[in-house]
């Protein structure tokens, strides 16, 4: 039992022996080759990024409008400066239909009743309306001048920027 205990003890002994060597290992500087390699890195990097070119002041431009109206407000309609017959009437209470651009109208047919033929129109809420010669739709006073089975012909008095009444010819063409 002595014998044993003694190689118990000497195994033991051998074994802290053992430790105690490989944690001397640690004591010395782990860290050497990451040293090395950031000092390498710190001298072969990418060369100082050049200085940014002088800011350049900006000339100043002064905006004088005139007799021209002013683009950031909304225009009002106001009467012809020229005077001419051309132009729509402005009291004249509006018709459903008006309420919508003409890009959200779609002709999606056409009936005839009494010899007279009227375009069916539905709106962008999904509404059907029923559509005769003289009517008004649209934005900008579209009058229907004609109707077929496959469009509806409109008669538009727009404003141009010097204030005057001018006409323009639209097509509303049926939607399959």
């Amino acid at each position: 039992m002595k014998l044993s205990g003694l190689l118990s003890s000497r195994s033991a002994t051998y074994l802290a022996l053992s430790g105690l060597f490989l944690l001397g290992g640690c004591g010395q500087d782990q860290f050497t080759d990451l040293r090395e390699f950031m000092a390498k890195t710190g001298t072969t990097g990418q060369a100082p990024l050049e200085s940014l070119p002088a800011v350049k002041a900006q000339e100043t431009f002064s905006y004088e409008p005139g007799e021209m109206p002013d683009p950031f407000k909304p225009r009002s309609l106001k009467p012809a400066k020229g005077g001419g017959a051309l132009q729509p009437d402005l009291s004249r209470p509006k018709e459903v239909l008006e309420q919508f651009p003409l890009d959200a109208l779609r002709m999606v047919g056409s009936l005839s009743k009494g010899g007279q033929l009227y375009a069916l129109v539905r709106t962008a809420e999904n509404a059907l309306y029923r559509v005769k010669k003289g009517d008004h739709m649209g934005h900008n006073f579209g009058l229907v001048i004609g109707i077929t089975e496959a469009s509806i012909e409109l008669r538009e008095t727009v404003q141009d920027g010097a204030g005057d009444w001018t006409e323009s010819k639209a097509t509303l063409a049926l939607q399959e």
